[in-house]
């Protein structure tokens, strides 16, 4: 075989990236100490990364730079000064989740290639040709996807022109990458600002079934489906492991890279993938690629399981024989070390060092004499000349420390100013000194391999366009219940209706619904895969309703094509000016609900795009996370090893756990829903409504009682009642409303991100 696979590696440390370069890695990604989404890596500093990415080319190695966290509007400045650095460097592309990140860097920084990150969440067709019109020229898939669905979306993907990634190893997440909020309403750290801190894998109180750690699930792991994922038309299979040292990477990379290229070349997997167990893991499952979602890819320790597998690999019963096989792997992993440290240890990422020799006399040019070098050999060594002859100055002449302050900027991320000297330069004489600029740009020009260093950009002040005056924010309400319909009978609010997550094949009932019901408001959920997508892109081109909300990006592109208004729902994670107007330009959207894990003071220098309207969830369930994966076999226990489709259709369970803080969550599923857990407390913003009335259009309240557990429920139409009142400024109720919700918080209000 002769198809290019491109072996995508992580880097989460200078060491890490040097040793997936050495490895054989074709790519790494790796994040900067700011704005990526693993603030637990060591990371690298950016004079660091202009050094990585010289010594990642010598090896015909490509890097990417993970910018995969959602922004907040006053850090757009910041950003800015980044992205116009990295214009200006060899980068070969980003990593992006923000969908206002998306729209500057198409705006401002084109020649930046953006990859869209697992973050988003992609799972169906029509997500690639938004993403593609968002600006991503690749996509990371969601790691829940099996053989079929992927081959579904790369057909697509081809179409589209874009190219997509496969997590093969490493760390699963047990919720959606990017609809994991367990520690951001927990604790405050948000997954979708770098800063999980992995409450899936996390010890709770012993469980029915018997399990300490009941949402932990073992390493993924593909290293023997790499012809499917081939056949599937996968172009880059991904490592996962920033957090991750070097002789990990090292050991991973190198068992990818020659079970790779043994395939290519033989059309046979030739590698045993033994090495893998020789460092971090949790053991391995394949099957979420597979389909197969079976208790057998839990594993009830989050720890390293490379010394127990060491252990039952050689069989050893007595003590005695676990003591020799224990010292044997020790005496491994030192190996792997001290190897690996040896072979990266001479690869070098310091600057290239620069030379600066001007000479010149009365009556000749300025001459600049300039060398660039490592620490082999010579890169750069190039003469330029001024325009002018230099002449005798009464006053004083050019010397060194006009020539330093001049010069200056060339010491920088790529270049260390090591020499500068005028020794060859004849005593009081000048030139017009706007030439010493000239030549100082044309130098950098030749250093930056004869492109043209592009300016730093200035961000325009955004317009925000404000309500109608004197317009009231509106109160709207969720609903998932048939019986809730009559609510309308009572408020002239909007209507949502919730649509499940999963259909039967040729599911009719729902276009009948809104039909029937035109006043109902069709609500799509985040996850629409496979068939589901299918059936939920039918009912909106069956019932063509006037306006929808929808937290799917492929159903937003299919309105966006048949014409439909559409609000972009909470779960798309909207927490900035530039994703508005990413969605109102690229997208005609009509509207965005805000995201409910940023506070006040992040929130109200957000603006408004022309006629575009803000929506907030003021009261809710606290969804913590859901998974493709069933949160109740490793809880209560479940009769079923494994999930089918009738799980999904049918399953209506509940449960809790308790971790060893005493904090208990809700369990929920819903028939024709996910798995899903929540906090016990539900979330309730009242006092939005008085500081920022003048900026949302409306407020919506969830009547759902999903996840609400034991909680018992509020009378609903007293409750819309009630909050009816608050947006009219009767805020004597708030009491009601706290009495009618007792169990209930707005720490991400007050916390932010």
């Amino acid at each position: 075989m002769t198809q290019k696979i491109e072996l995508l590696a992580p880097g989460g440390s200078v060491d890490a990236i040097k040793a997936a370069i050495i490895a054989g890695a074709d790519a790494v990604y790796c994040g900067l100490d700011t704005f990526n989404a693993r603030n637990r890596a060591a990371n690298i500093s950016f004079d660091e990364l202009v050094g990585v990415i010289r010594l990642a080319h010598q090896y015909q190695c490509q890097i990417f730079l993970t910018l995969n966290i959602v922004i907040l509007e006053r850090e757009f400045k910041t950003l800015a000064k980044l992205l116009s650095k990295l214009v200006n460097t060899t980068l070969d592309g980003v990593i992006v989740q923000d969908i206002g990140m998306f729209n500057l860097i198409k705006k401002y920084f084109p020649s930046l290639d953006i990859h869209a990150s697992t973050q988003m969440t992609t799972h169906n067709i029509g997500q690639i040709p938004f993403l593609k019109k968002l600006g991503a020229t690749r996509v990371n898939l969601s790691r829940e996807l099996n053989l079929r669905e992927i081959t579904e979306i790369n057909a697509i993907a081809r179409e589209n022109d874009t190219l997509t990634e496969v997590f093969v190893h490493g760390s699963l997440c047990i919720a959606f990458s990017g609809l994991c909020y367990s520690t951001s309403a927990s604790v405050g750290n948000s997954g979708n600002r770098g800063r999980c801190s992995q409450a899936c894998r996390e010890e709770y109180e012993i469980t029915e079934s018997g399990n300490k750690f009941p949402l932990n699930i073992k390493d993924n792991s593909a290293f023997f489906d790499l012809p499917a994922l081939i056949e599937a038309g996968v172009d880059s299979f991904k490592i996962e492991g920033r957090i991750k040292g070097a002789s990990y990477v090292h050991t991973v990379v190198d068992s990818f890279r020659k079970q790779i290229d043994g395939f290519l070349a033989t059309g046979e997997l030739l590698e045993d993938g033994e090495r893998l167990y020789k460092v971090f893991n949790r053991d391995f499952s394949n099957a979420f690629l597979r389909g197969d979602l079976n208790q057998s890819m839990f594993i009830d320790n989050p720890r390293d399981n490379s010394k127990k597998h060491a252990i039952d690999k050689a069989q050893q019963i007595s003590v005695v024989q676990i003591h020799d096989a224990s010292r044997e792997y020790y005496d491994d992993k030192n190996e792997i070390n001290a190897t690996v440290d040896d072979k990266i240890k001479h690869l070098n990422i310091d600057k290239l060092s620069l030379s600066l020799r001007f000479s010149g006399q009365e009556g000749s040019t300025l001459t600049v004499t300039v060398v660039a070098k490592d620490s082999v050999a010579i890169v750069h060594d190039f003469v330029l000349h001024s325009t002018s002859s230099l002449i005798a100055s009464d006053k004083a002449g050019i010397d060194k420390g006009v020539i330093e302050q001049r010069f200056k900027a060339l010491n920088n991320a790529h270049f260390s100013l090591d020499d500068l000297s005028i020794d060859d330069l004849s005593d009081g004489l000048t030139i017009p000194y706007k030439e010493l600029g000239v030549l100082r740009n044309e130098i950098a020009v030749v250093l930056n391999n004869d492109k043209a260093v592009l300016p730093a950009v200035e961000l325009p002040a955004l317009v925000n366009h404000a309500k109608a005056p004197g317009e009231q924010a509106k109160l709207s309400l969720l609903i998932s219940d048939l019986s809730d319909v009559a609510l309308g009978d009572i408020t002239d609010a909007d209507i949502y209706f919730k649509l499940p997550d999963a259909y039967k094949r040729g599911c009719t009932k729902y276009i009948d619904l809104f039909k029937e019901n035109p006043r109902l408001i069709p609500w799509f959920p985040p996850v629409l895969i496979g068939k589901d997508y299918d059936v939920a892109v039918t009912i909106l081109e069956q019932v063509r309703p006037a306006l929808i909300v929808t937290n799917n990006t492929g159903i937003a592109y299919r309105a966006f094509e048949l014409g439909i208004e559409w609000i972009a729902g909470p779960f798309l994670n909207t927490t900035n000016s530039y994703a508005l107007m990413a969605l109102k330009e690229d997208f005609d959207c009509h509207g965005a609900f805000i995201s409910n894990e940023i506070n006040r003071p992040q929130m109200k220098n957000i603006a408004r795009p022309e006629n575009f309207k803000l929506f907030y969830s003021i009261y809710h369930p606290i969804l913590l996370m859901t998974s493709r994966q069933c949160f109740f076999q490793q809880s209560v226990g479940c009769d079923k090893p494994r999930i089918d489709n009738g799980c999904m259709l049918s399953c209506d369970k509940s449960t809790t756990i308790t971790n060893l803080k005493g904090i208990s969550f809700n369990i929920d599923k819903q028939k024709s829903g996910y798995p899903a857990i929540y906090n016990q407390d539900q979330f309730l913003n009242m006092e939005i409504i008085n500081d920022l009335s003048d900026m949302y259009d409306s407020f919506m309240i969830d009547l759902t009682n999903i996840g609400a557990g034991d909680n018992e429920s509020p009378d609903k139409a007293s409750l819309i009642g009630h909050f009816e009142k608050l947006l009219a400024g009767e805020l004597d109720v708030a009491p009601a409303v706290n009495i009618m919700v007792p169990e209930s918080t707005s720490t991400q209000y007050v916390t932010g991100l």
